[in-house]
């Protein structure tokens, strides 16, 4: 396959995530794909961990989409206005989160990681999150 910039070959990349990132969510990230690590333009590939009985901080993605893949674990995610809405997701699913959507992910497990395969279409490695205050909604 050429590369219609340069006109060389292109390259397949292996990635190890061998360290985790901090996120603003404050769970464990693994930075597979990224413009950093392989060069995508569109696209970034992490694994994120929900430790037992942990979560996610509530927030939001800004101007980006975010598929999501359980590998293992049971996850409630909160979501919408005031966090109000709830889905649950175990492994074998996807869920899929638009922009700008508020949403806080939930280990239902207090003795089990689950795990989950994050895709985005945006190629940085730092994710474009904002805080997000239930509360703030419902006042």
């Amino acid at each position: 396959m050429e590369n219609g910039s340069s006109g060389t070959q292109a390259s397949l990349v292996v990635v190890h995530p061998d360290r985790e990132i901090a996120t603003t969510q404050r769970l464990p990230y693994f930075v597979g794909i990224s413009a950093g690590t392989v060069g995508s333009k569109n696209l970034s590939m992490h694994l994120v961990v929900v430790p037992p009985g942990g979560h996610a901080e509530p927030h939001v993605h800004v101007g980006y989409e975010t598929g999501i893949y359980v590998l293992e674990g049971r996850v409630e995610t909160r979501y919408g206005p005031g966090l109000r809405e709830s889905v649950v997701t175990e492994a074998g699913d996807f869920l899929f989160v638009p922009p700008g959507v508020p949403h806080q992910p939930f280990n239902l497990s207090d003795t089990v990681p689950a795990r989950a395969i994050v895709a985005r279409n945006m190629a940085e490695e730092n994710d474009r999150v904002e805080p997000y205050d239930p509360g703030a909604e419902l006042s």
